[in-house]
């Protein structure tokens, strides 16, 4: 048993270490001189910020950090009261219509996002949404909103149905009952769709780099981007990378305690 337990706990160190791999390396890349050719697994014998001092002295970045931000919690919000309300309906709603709705929801998440890129891009044309924010909105939305309804769908299964029919015999109707009973309830399980969409939408590139090409409509990874071309800056790309990553490092901080405490719920139920 020991030995077992010894064997787990020296996997689970290696895969911890694996994961901070990647950010060691950029942080080293980013504390190094471009012309410093020495190997990247190395830290430098000097010390050099110049290449977080040229990004924030970069207006580009601050607008980019400010459009990611605006862009995501707009689509937070959407994804949190569509897909909560949504949930709601098909959980509630028994029959083949619900389950078929539900299916269809998976089959949706199965669509690779490069193969719609065509279509969108025609129909935000015609819209008039390339460079807008609420066109990249609406699109980043509308990714992320199948995974959110099959989570709060399945949530709100587990809660006792006699809550509604109470609230009913109140006189609350089916909107009221949604926000006045339901909806409180769905604190922990917000916080698990704020975790696993958010981030995502923080790093969405594919479609900031299609609908988004202006300089001031640039988000964070976009802006990055621009480092790596025919005379790549390797250095002042990891910097903004770090300095980028700062903000949803903190959030998750801070929300991870409501993730774990959904994660054990949802294990029991």
């Amino acid at each position: 048993m020991k030995k077992k337990g010894l064997f787990y706990n020296l996997l689970g160190i290696f895969i911890i270490l694996f994961h901070f791999l990647p950010i060691y390396i950029t942080l080293m890349t980013s504390l190094k001189q471009k012309s410093d050719l020495s190997s990247r697994w190395l830290p430098p014998n000097y010390l050099n910020l110049d290449n977080f001092r040229f990004v924030l002295e970069d207006k580009l970045f601050f607008l980019a950090v400010r459009n990611t931000f605006l862009i995501t919690i707009c689509s937070s919000i959407i994804v949190i009261l569509v897909g909560a309300m949504t949930g709601y309906v098909l959980a509630r709603k028994k029959g083949w219509i619900s389950s078929f709705m539900l299916m269809l929801t998976m089959g949706v998440m199965m669509v690779p996002t490069i193969s719609l890129i065509v279509p969108l891009y025609k129909v935000m044309l015609t819209l008039q949404g390339i460079n807008t924010f609420w066109g990249i909105i609406l699109l980043i939305s509308t990714q992320y909103l199948p995974i959110s309804i099959i989570i709060y769908s399945n949530f709100i299964k587990s809660i006792p149905i006699d809550l509604d029919e109470a609230a009913e015999i109140d006189g609350c109707g089916k909107v009221s009952t949604f926000f006045r009973i339901i909806l409180p309830q769905l604190g922990s399980v917000t916080t698990s769709v704020i975790i696993l969409n958010g981030v995502k939408m923080f790093n969405e590139f594919v479609f900031a780099l299609y609908f988004l090409q202006t300089p001031d409509k640039k988000m964070v990874t976009t802006y990055i981007s621009s480092f790596f071309s025919e005379v790549s800056n390797l250095n002042v790309a990891s910097a903004a990378a770090l300095l980028a990553i700062l903000p949803v490092v903190l959030v998750y901080l801070s929300l991870q305690k409501y993730f774990i405490h959904t994660s054990i719920e949802s294990m029991g139920k």
